[in-house]
């Protein structure tokens, strides 16, 4: 099967539906209602500022802790797999945020704290590329949405080139889940550089990119020379017992990481539209979103408080810049409005119900497609 008519990267998709417009100014002007009338900020407050100092502890003490005590080789590997947990945390909670500009009203600290992607392995040139313009712009549109068309290996989309390997995806999904943020770290980001430079969705000038470049290297370098430098060199560790930890570490980042995004997108409910001929959605951007993201596990404050509030993407999606320590007070508003305008709100009311309902979803997108069948 191949996947003729899927738009490519120099494709024009528009949301030109006039028709919906009523809808999101509708839902701005109440959602801005509600910090007005309670007077409060869209970026982070006392809440967010005290997960930021959590998480960012939650790394860097147990990093410190396996250098300078003298800890046997399972407890490393406790260690390592607790800086996983919170790697994870990290990238959903605080980079995640300060990427979007939801942060803080003042853009040097979003990108300083955005910085923090770098405790994943990964840079923010490629992020911002690949997660705030492509995903968040076209999300679920095979062929610009990269987070669900990006792996060979996987088939999340029901236009996508079929392999008959995918009958096993619900299977091996979780495996490749786990090395996400290994991969990130050790190649994605000069595959991703390479391809948007070629796209042209870099639109940096040939000095700026070899400036980037270099600082791509740059970070690399020091991550790595950090992960494994100061453990073996000054912590006296085992370059095996290193190595093993620092996988261990990016199995559990990378399964959180992954399995979390994908119950927003990938899951029952959720569409997976294109464009007609033309290049045009049938639409507005802001209905695509309802039809093409899901909530889950709304009502757990641990869930809400880990993820970074990426439990709740219906109103990440709608509204990127408000800070997600919100969502919960505004997802009412967005659900109501969504009801009032007959547009879907996708929600599963718990972690578990979401991920059966992914795993139902990779068996379906595993399985051949008629024309397959039939041919």
């Amino acid at each position: 099967m191949t996947n003729h008519g899927l738009p490519t990267h120099d494709t024009l998709v528009r949301f030109s539906n006039r028709e919906q417009a009523a809808f999101f100014s509708t839902l701005r002007k109440r959602v801005d209602g509600y910090f007005k009338e309670n007077n409060i900020s869209r970026h982070a407050d006392a809440r967010m500022v005290t997960k930021t100092v959590v998480m960012v502890l939650a790394h860097i003490v147990p990093f410190i802790a396996l250098i300078v005590f003298d800890i046997p080789f399972w407890g490393q590997m406790g260690i390592w797999a607790l800086m996983g947990f919170s790697l994870a945390g990290n990238g959903m909670s605080v980079m995640h945020d300060a990427n979007h500009g939801a942060y803080s009203a003042n853009p040097k600290w979003n990108k300083w704290i955005g910085w923090n992607v770098n405790m994943l392995g990964g840079t923010v040139h490629n992020w911002n590329l690949q997660h705030n313009i492509l995903h968040h712009t076209y999300t679920n549109i095979a062929g610009k949405d990269n987070d669900i068309d990006g792996a060979f290996s996987m088939r999340f989309d029901p236009h996508q080139e079929y392999h008959k390997f995918h009958k096993h995806q619900w299977y091996y999904a979780f495996l490749f889940y786990s090395i996400l943020t290994l991969y990130w770290g050790l190649a994605k980001d000069f595959v991703q550089f390479n391809k948007y430079n070629k796209e042209g969705l870099n639109r940096q000038t040939p000095q700026q990119k070899r400036v980037t470049l270099m600082k791509i290297i740059g970070i690399k370098v020091v991550y790595f020379s950090l992960l494994f430098g100061l453990p073996i060199i000054v912590g006296g560790i085992p370059a095996s017992w290193v190595i093993g930890g620092f996988l261990v570490m990016h199995f559990f980042g990378g399964l959180i990481l992954s399995l979390v995004f994908q119950l927003a997108h990938v899951v029952e409910g959720p569409e997976f539209p294109l464009p007609k001929a033309n290049g045009e959605m049938e639409n507005s951007w802001a209905v695509h979103q309802l039809q093409t993201t899901a909530n889950f596990s709304y009502g757990s404050k641990f869930i809400n408080w880990y993820v970074g509030g990426l439990n709740h993407q219906i109103e990440h999606h709608l509204f990127p810049g408000i800070c997600h320590v919100h969502y919960n007070a505004i997802a009412p508003i967005v659900k109501e409005t969504a009801r009032e305008f007959g547009h879907p709100y996708y929600e599963h009311k718990t972690f578990r119900e979401a991920v059966v309902s992914h795993v139902k979803m990779l068996k379906k997108f595993g399985t051949p497609p008629l024309d397959e069948i039939m041919g």
